[in-house]
């Protein structure tokens, strides 16, 4: 080709023009730069401390307890060194029901605590639990009949009207009396009048939800002061005893594990001042209306 030639061609030719492969590469991609939320790591809520409603030098009663196991942790894990420990059973029926009782009782009484047998949280008449000071706290954990009836309305009837810690065929050779009701009534008398309190703990759900606890203490002259999830991780050592004994051959139901809440009850404004219901009126079962302030709840 002849140098004119090139000439021309090359004065043809576009200037700065891309090769024909340039038009069919792609443009770099940005990188994503992750947002600022995306950026943080999740921060999980922590769980809230355990509310523990005692104290070492709290005088502490204890009443229907099953194998001890909860007034042992009070002593060895709470420092509670002022607790007298009672069960509805003789010694001899509980140590039956109860095998591994016989160590924590041996535990409490030498570390100089008070165990009583065949006491009914109905009546409190004991010398043992009248002699003395009143008591800054009576705890009656998860209150029950025992027996194995599915009926849930049949239950209510029992647990709200009827204490006892046994099979049903004994209920027949006592009178029939209004189990919470009635352990109201005979603890209320005791509680120093400071400060003092009533504990009581029950599984959530039906049918102890049915039991309307709170209408009963209001009717006795108590008020809720305050109530909390029960966590049985803050009573080291505690297993919950069933009220029929333990099951044979140890079973995979733990009451420890299901959810449970705490109420703490408090001598009501009325009754402090010698007024409206209390231990001795003829109050119960007439509803009051509810104040404000009269309840607090804390998870």
């Amino acid at each position: 080709m002849g140098k004119s030639k090139r000439r021309k061609l090359e004065e043809k030719r576009p200037k700065h023009s891309k090769p024909a492969h340039a038009s069919k590469l792609k443009k770099p991609v940005k990188p994503i730069r992750p947002s600022k939320a995306a950026s943080k790591p999740q921060q999980t809520k922590p769980s809230a401390a355990p509310i523990i409603p005692f104290d070492p030098s709290d005088r502490i009663l204890l009443v229907g307890e099953g194998d001890f196991s909860f007034a042992h942790s009070l002593l060895t894990h709470h420092a509670c060194t002022s607790l007298l420990a009672t069960a509805f059973d003789s010694e001899a029926a509980l140590l039956q029901k109860y095998p591994q009782a016989r160590a924590h009782i041996d535990h409490l009484l030498a570390d100089g605590q008070t165990v009583l047998y065949g006491i009914d949280a109905t009546k409190l008449s004991a010398k043992d639990i009248r002699r003395g000071e009143r008591w800054d706290r009576i705890v009656f954990n998860f209150p029950h009949v025992g027996g194995k009836s599915t009926d849930v309305n049949r239950q209510v009837r029992y647990n709200r009207d009827v204490y006892a810690c046994t099979l049903y065929t004994r209920l027949a050779t006592r009178p029939v009396t209004q189990l919470l009701v009635s352990f109201f009534r005979a603890a209320l008398p005791l509680l120093n009048p400071a400060n003092g309190s009533i504990i009581v703990t029950l599984f959530d759900g039906s049918p102890y939800s049915l039991w309307n606890i709170r209408d009963l203490a209001r009717h006795v002259g108590l008020k809720v002061g305050r109530s909390f999830r029960f966590q049985s991780e803050a009573y080291p050592e505690y297993k919950h005893a069933r009220t029929l004994g333990n099951i044979e051959g140890g079973g995979g139901w733990k009451g420890e594990t299901r959810s449970a809440r705490t109420y703490c009850f408090e001598v009501s404004e009325a009754v402090a001042a010698g007024q409206g219901t209390g231990p001795n009126s003829e109050g119960v079962g007439q509803r009051k209306k509810k104040k404000k302030g009269d309840e607090s709840d804390s998870d």
